[in-house]
């Protein structure tokens, strides 16, 4: 990610925090840094287990030429998909949760090479987010694929 792409995105998840300079001001004081950001403002959060989000991803990538963010937590075990603010509240899906308004997420600091919580795909800072339809899509498509070869 560029210098500017960096900044755009610093600015965009900043700009949800309660205090977002200090966030930014604790970026650049420690860019190894995470923040807590709430979710609900200008993006909502499906969390997925990592053995369903990686297929997942695979479908969106192919789908889309850059999907929105997503991170992963440490071990990978869990992804995180950005989507519009609202999704969360309505998504209905065995072992996927939704983080929305009046929660909260730990986010590196974009362009950093943290480890544990990392950015699979860091947010542009253009606001793009992955549609909560074509996530559906992707996450069905990546369920079917996973059965046609026995995993379940």
């Amino acid at each position: 990610m560029t210098g500017t792409g960096t900044k755009a995105a610093v600015a965009w998840l900043a700009s949800v925090a309660p205090d977002p300079g200090a966030v930014r001001r604790e970026w650049a004081r420690n860019p190894q840094g995470m923040a807590l950001l709430p979710a609900g403002r200008r993006w909502d959060v499906l969390i997925v287990p990592g053995e369903l989000g990686y297929p997942t991803l695979d479908v969106l990538t192919r789908l889309l030429d850059r999907p929105g963010p997503v991170l992963a937590d440490f071990g990978e075990s869990r992804m995180g998909f950005f989507v519009p603010p609202g999704t969360a509240s309505r998504w209905v899906g065995t072992g996927i949760r939704g983080i929305g308004a009046g929660a909260w997420i730990v986010a590196p600091r974009p362009g950093s090479t943290v480890g544990g919580v990392r950015w699979l795909i860091p947010p542009d800072g253009s606001g793009a987010l992955t549609d909560a339809g074509l996530l559906e899509l992707a996450l069905h498509e990546a369920v079917a694929a996973r059965g046609a070869r026995g995993g379940g």
